[in-house]
C-alpha cells in the first residue's frame, strides 16, 4: 500500500485518514475510535462493539475463578 507519509490538521482539528487505510482496517463512517497517548505520538484504535465482543470468552476456563467476596 504505497500511500504519503503524513496528514495535515484542519482549522478544526480534523484529519482525513486515507482510504486505502480505512479499507485495509475495514474502518466505516460513525465509527468511534479511542485515542491512546503513546510516548510523543497517540494510537488511534477503534473501540469494538457488542457484535465484536459475543463469544469472545466462551472457550475461557472458569475453573479456580474467585469472586470478589471470596478475596482477602
Amino acid at each position: 500500500m504505497t500511500m504519503p507519509d503524513t496528514a495535515t490538521l484542519s482549522a478544526k482539528f480534523q484529519i482525513s485518514i486515507l482510504k486505502a487505510v480505512r479499507t485495509a482496517q475495514h474502518w466505516t463512517a460513525g465509527q468511534q475510535f479511542a485515542f491512546i497517548p503513546k510516548g510523543a505520538g497517540v494510537l488511534l484504535v477503534p473501540v469494538p462493539t457488542k457484535d465484536d465482543l459475543f463469544g469472545i470468552a466462551k472457550e475461557a476456563n472458569s475453573e479456580d475463578y474467585r469472586e470478589r467476596e471470596d478475596r482477602y
